[in-house]
């Protein structure tokens, strides 16, 4: 039997009661049995500063080495006026820096969001997308997992109630394992 496929997950949301954290918590329901989710809190993750890039705090090193220890990534992004909010874009920055130290190069990614507008996370997740090019990352491209409305769809202890979301979780997770395999030819 093929070794389980690791999954490090985190989000771009600090709020307590964010859809996003939400999502993630649902997805760690949802982890298929040859696979295992970790999930990394980017809270407290200092601003990315070149002059520190070379030493950095124990938060970025951690989060580097729990990247480079896991064979995908997945991300729960919010969209904070068209795009990704900064404090994801941040932790970004910090665990793809010095150049040529970029945790995240060749990695298998999946993204999915959920937002309050009708949109569903679209945007963001296409502009983190195209980060996904500088970083050399492989991103899995279907299904995609854009929640729309989600104050409708998680109740007030931040469970993922919607049943045709939890679903699209679970296909996401599915597909994300496949893809590592393929990648890394299992």
């Amino acid at each position: 039997m093929a070794k389980k496929v690791s999954i490090l997950g985190f989000g771009g949301s600090l709020r307590k009661g964010s859809y996003n954290k939400a999502l993630m918590r649902a997805a760690l329901e949802m982890v298929p049995p040859d696979a295992e989710l970790k999930v990394f809190e980017i809270e407290g993750m200092p601003i990315f500063n070149q002059d520190l890039e070379s030493n950095p705090p124990e938060i970025v090193r951690d989060f580097k080495a729990q990247i480079r220890a896991a064979d995908a990534i997945l991300i729960a992004t919010p969209e904070y006026n068209y795009s990704i909010p900064g404090f994801l874009k941040n932790a970004i920055d910090n665990a793809s820096r010095p150049y040529g130290d970029n945790a995240f190069a060749r990695k298998p990614v999946a993204i999915m969001g959920a937002s309050i507008g009708n949109a569903g996370t679209a945007r963001a997740q296409y502009h983190l997308r195209q980060c996904f090019v500088f970083l050399d990352m492989y991103p899995l491209n279907q299904p995609e997992v854009m929640v729309p409305f989600a104050q409708d769809k998680v109740d007030p202890n931040g469970r993922l109630t919607d049943a045709k979301t939890r679903e699209k979780i679970k296909e996401l997770l599915e597909g994300l394992v496949a893809w590592t395999r393929k990648l890394r030819k299992d």
